[in-house]
Order: C-alpha cells, then structure tokens, then sequence
C-alpha cells in the first residue's frame, strides 16, 4: 500500500481546525474528501500538527496511504482540483516510506505569531494578525522570552482543555523581532502543548506593553498552573510554518 508525503497551506479561518469535528468542515476532512473524489478511495490523512480554528499553516505536512500507486504530481493537483472553492491547496505530493508518520516522525514544528502593532486598525491583514494598538516594547519581549527556552512544565501554558499526559516540554526557539509595526515570534519545537504558543504570545504582550516584567514570566512558570500567565492570544496571527523530520 504506496504512502505519500504531503504539504499543505491553508487559511485557517475557513476552517474548524485541523482534525475532524462534528461542529463543521475540518481541513482533515476536505483533504479526504478531495481524495476521495478523485481515486474513490476512503482514507485517513495524518497531520503534523492540529491546528485550532482560525489558525494558518504555509508548510503544514500530512500522510495518506492509496491502494493503487499514482504519480505524486498527479495526485497533488487532482487534490487541489477536488479542494475548490476551499481555501487550502496542497503543495507537493512526495513518495514516503511506509515507517514514515505525519506526526510522529517529526522532529521540530515551527510556528509564527503575527502582532500588528499599530493605532489604526487592521484591513488587510484581518484575519491573518493580532491587532494590538498599544506601544509594544520588543526588546523586553525577548528578555521575558529567554526565560522560558528550554526543557520546562508548561502547565501555566497549556490550555485546560490540553488532552497531553504531562506539560513538559522543550522550547529551542522563542524570538521576537520588530519590523516597522510588525513584532513576530518565532516558535520552534518538537512538539507543543494544546494552545501552548498562543499562550507565550498571549503572555509576552503583557511584557511588551509594560504591565509585566521577565521576572513575572519566570513566576507564572513556576507556578504550572494556567491562571499564572497571560491571555490566550487570538487564532488569527498564529502560523504553522514548517515541520522537519
């Protein structure tokens, strides 16, 4: 039973999240049924990383198993054929080895939030950034964030809804830059804890615009337990940039 490799982007806004749910169409669910219109097969396709409602991805990777062979090219555009008018397309359709796994067998995920930091309000970016009109202060960001790289329980930063075994957790990139009105984060991990980066985002804006110190997120670590940190940070600026293996 031939294997591939498949990656996709998708506006998460059109979509419930990721995995398939009874409360609406799902990207895991568009993606079957596309398959399914184009060779009459039912499958099960496997993501990377289960993104919520609203939230993006440029590289999101996936695996599905076929019955039949068909050429890699063939099968990513009878997909993208199959998807229209949704807003997700995949990229590339690769052959993989049949010990290969979506989720399992990566190595690093990597997320980008996008915080328009501006007084006027967003028109071309609605939907795709966070809107904060308040002075954000990227420089304090970054110090806040230093404190949380590394191997930690982040149970200050997972939702209560996180359906993982422990919150402990290993964070090898948190950056924040400043271009112009834009602060990004850049995120990257072997894996992250339900709502995990949202909360990271949620929490260094309080740092940003003044209300928290580095100190305070050293404190709502310690205290694993969500009340400690900052808000959930909207769906909207979150980005699934890119998964390895």
């Amino acid at each position: 039973m031939p294997r591939y490799k498949l990656t996709i982007e998708y506006d998460g806004a059109g979509f419930v999240g990721w995995q398939r749910q009874a409360n609406g169409l799902s990207v895991q669910q568009a993606l079957e049924e596309a398959v399914a219109a184009f060779c009459g097969e039912r499958v099960t396709v496997h993501g990377a990383g289960r993104t919520d409602t609203g939230v993006h991805a440029e590289g999101q990777v996936a695996h599905l198993d076929l019955e039949r062979d068909a050429l890699p090219d063939k099968l990513r555009d009878a997909v993208n054929f199959h998807l229209k008018p949704r807003p997700a397309a995949v990229l590339t359709a690769e052959p993989a080895d049949a010990g290969f796994h979506a989720r399992f067998s990566a190595v690093e995920r990597r997320y980008r939030y996008r915080i328009v930091n501006r007084r006027a309000p967003l028109v071309l970016d609605r939907g795709r950034a966070w809107w904060v009109p308040q002075p954000l202060d990227a420089a304090a960001m970054q110090q806040a964030a230093d404190r949380l790289l590394g191997h930690h329980d982040f149970e200050s930063f997972r939702s209560s809804e996180c359906q993982a075994r422990d919150a402990l957790r290993t964070l090898d990139l948190l950056r924040v830059t400043r271009r112009g009105d834009v602060v990004e984060l850049e995120v990257a991990a072997r894996s992250f804890l339900h709502n995990q980066v949202r909360i990271l985002a949620g929490t260094l804006r309080m740092v940003g615009d003044g209300r928290w110190t580095a100190d305070d997120v050293s404190r709502a670590l310690a205290a694993r337990d969500r009340r400690a940190a900052g808000q959930t940070a909207p769906p909207d600026g979150l980005t699934l940039v890119s998964v390895r293996y």
